[in-house]
């Protein structure tokens, strides 16, 4: 089959269509952590609390374009009909990726918990958000509630005391006011987060709580998160300081990117796919490098052809 002239663009059309589907960090950011749902429904037949619920969250995702952290409530405050909530995202994302991330979670309530709970909570990657109806109780803020547990393991003697100074350094960095933290430690990233009611020293003690459910549910895992009411830890202790090396650092470290727990499994996912898109794209790419250069040497092969007939 012979191709014309247009069918190199053709190509080039269908390489962009594919590049332009590659997984993005928004798809990172809005990856499903967990999901707490109260078993009572609302009890008002006349659908008000639905209806303050649906405000609720039009607040809460106009704030989001601007803060980081925001409550608010919707309806009166004496009536049970009155729905109470907020957002918390991520200390170092941006004001776009903060909206974009919490406007995803309405609608993944509506599907993990449905539309009629009275209470609700969805942790995504890079945001969660909570919402109860009034005088529900709610938990305490060192309340544990989810944790994921890499499922590579640490072998040999060092990880145990690098990990805990790594965890220290989390408890003193979100004392400085703005209750978010990430850095490295001797190779292993750590990040902690409270939130944004949490005052300072209330703050320290509930990242303390949950770095030492850390260390004691995850134990010798190399990566772990910690979700506790009012904040959460997470860490991953990367071999040499190259992530996924597999080798070196700690002692006989086994690297493994599945996290028990649900969720973590995602970001490997994304990436294998990543990697098929950019294979596929680089084959029609060179396709398409042929079939243009077939193209000009047939014409100028026609062109020579043309030139000789006027001998």
């Amino acid at each position: 089959m012979i191709m014309g002239p247009s069918n190199p663009h053709i190509i080039f059309l269908i390489i962009l269509s594919i590049t332009s589907s590659t997984p993005s960090s928004l798809a990172d950011l809005t990856d499903f952590i967990y999901k707490g749902c109260a078993n009572q429904k609302f009890q008002d037949p006349s659908g008000i609390s639905s209806q303050n619920l649906q405000s609720l969250y039009t607040t809460l995702i106009s704030q989001s374009s601007t803060n980081n952290f925001h409550n608010a409530t919707a309806g009166n405050d004496q009536l049970t009909t009155s729905i109470t909530g907020l957002y918390q995202c991520r200390g170092d994302l941006s004001n776009s990726d903060c909206k974009n991330c919490v406007e995803k979670i309405p609608e993944t309530i509506e599907k993990v918990c449905g539309g009629d709970r009275i209470a609700a909570r969805v942790q995504l990657d890079g945001c969660y958000l909570r919402y109860e109806v009034i005088g529900f109780p709610v938990a305490s803020a060192t309340e544990f509630l989810y944790k994921q547990c890499g499922s590579g393991r640490a072998s040999g003697s060092g990880f145990d005391s690098r990990l805990e100074s790594a965890l220290e350094e989390v408890e003193k960095g979100v004392g400085n006011g703005k209750g978010y933290y990430a850095g490295e430690y001797q190779s292993v990233d750590v990040l902690g987060q409270c939130e944004g009611g949490l005052g300072s020293a209330d703050c320290e003690k509930c990242v303390k709580a949950a770095a030492e459910k850390g260390r004691s549910e995850c134990g010798s895992s190399i990566s772990g998160r910690v979700y506790l009411q009012q904040c959460y830890v997470s860490y991953k202790y990367n071999p040499n300081g190259v992530p996924g090396s597999g080798t070196g650092g700690g002692g006989g470290i086994q690297t493994g990117e599945t996290e028990t727990g649900g969720g973590g499994g995602q970001h490997n996912t994304q990436k294998t796919v990543a990697l098929v898109i950019g294979g596929i794209a680089g084959l029609f790419l060179g396709i398409a490098f042929l079939l243009v250069l077939r193209s000009a040497f047939r014409k100028k092969e026609e062109k020579h052809s043309s030139f000789e007939g006027y001998h």
